[in-house]
């Protein structure tokens, strides 16, 4: 019997022990738990606030920036290019010519354009383009194209310059040469993509008749008031042309050797048609112009040789064009609407 009595005070002892133990573990364990969060709750405020000065940080970075940014006029946010039809466009117009405009009012109504150049500050151009005027005693009607041309040409979303090459002295007018004049010099200036070779007395009507080159060389006037809006003849291929740097290289430019009126568009196309390129136009309805009536020039006469021109081209047109323009450059003015680029054909360059 005693010994039974041993025996369960041992085992109460030892169930005693074991509570024991079992609560200064489980004491123990809730300790270091509290003691645990304490020290991640810590950490995670130390992590807060660490992100909370990065964020202030970069935030305060950006305005300055921004401050600096707004400083320098000249940084500009990258811009992206303009649709290939612009939002601006209205279709077709009826065109009205002021007998009393003057120059001063063109220039108030076109205040963007600086030095005979503009270029859209909403988006990139799609095409660098360079209208090419050749000129003598023209100006009203050049005026009154400037009125029209530079607001047609800025819904368009243009990056373009317009150059007037004007022919001085008394030789007979070479609206060619003229325009091999033109294409060198603005290549001094800037690098066009494009060059739309233009009358002066041919003002488009709507501007879906979109001034940009295309794959092929491009002709823009199908039909005039002049024409009852037709086609001159077949294959007509003058007036306003469009060809690219390339195309126009690769023709060697006009010929040099018309003299006065007629034969060097025809020309022109036979080069094109040379280099098995062929000629596109817009739709009809679409590229139409209003010619300013005008009686015919002195100094610009029927050329009576450009059908006997017109039969050798196959076998000038290497050595007849830009590769062999000579001319006098007398002046290059940079007005507020255009460049003035004035030679003179009769006065023989100096060969340096």
């Amino acid at each position: 019997m005693a010994l039974s009595l041993n025996v369960f005070h041992l085992f109460y002892k030892f169930k005693v022990l074991v509570l024991v133990t079992l609560c200064l573990v489980m004491l123990w364990a809730t300790f270091s738990y509290f003691v645990d969060s304490r020290q991640e709750i810590s950490k995670a405020k130390s992590m807060v606030e660490v992100f909370r000065k990065v964020t202030s940080l970069e935030d305060s970075q950006k305005e300055e920036k921004m401050e600096s940014t707004a400083k320098v006029p000249t940084v500009k946010a990258f811009q992206g290019h303009c649709p290939a039809l612009s939002p601006y466009l209205r279709g077709a117009s009826k065109l009205t010519f002021k007998a009393s405009l003057t120059l001063e009012e063109v220039q108030k109504e076109n205040p963007q354009v600086a030095k005979g150049r503009y270029h859209p500050t909403e988006c990139s151009a799609l095409q660098r383009v360079a209208i090419l005027i050749p000129h003598r005693n023209r100006e009203k009607h050049l005026l009154y194209l400037l009125e029209h041309l530079h607001p047609f040409l800025q819904r368009q979303q243009l990056d373009y310059g317009i150059y007037v090459i004007h022919q001085a002295g008394s030789t007979k007018f070479n609206r060619a040469k003229l325009l091999n004049v033109g294409y060198l010099e603005a290549l001094k200036e800037a690098n066009w993509d494009c060059f739309i070779f233009h009358d002066v007395d041919l003002v488009p009507e709507n501007d879906f008749n979109i001034y940009m080159c295309d794959r092929q060389p491009k002709h823009l006037v199908v039909g005039r008031n002049s024409t009852g809006y037709r086609l001159r003849y077949q294959g007509y291929f003058g007036g306003v042309t469009a060809l690219t740097r390339e195309q126009f290289s690769k023709v060697n430019g006009f010929s040099n050797s018309y003299w006065g009126w007629g034969g060097e568009d025809d020309d022109l196309r036979i080069r094109v048609e040379m280099q098995k390129m062929r000629v596109v136009r817009p739709s009809a309805d679409v590229a139409r112009y209003t010619m300013i009536f005008h009686k015919r020039d002195n100094g610009n006469e029927e050329n009576r040789e450009r059908m006997k021109l017109l039969h050798q081209v196959s076998r000038t047109w290497k050595t007849d064009g830009l590769n062999s323009c000579s001319y006098k450059l007398l002046s290059v003015e940079h007005n507020p609407l255009y460049i003035n680029v004035t030679v003179d054909f009769s006065v023989q360059p100096k060969v340096s």
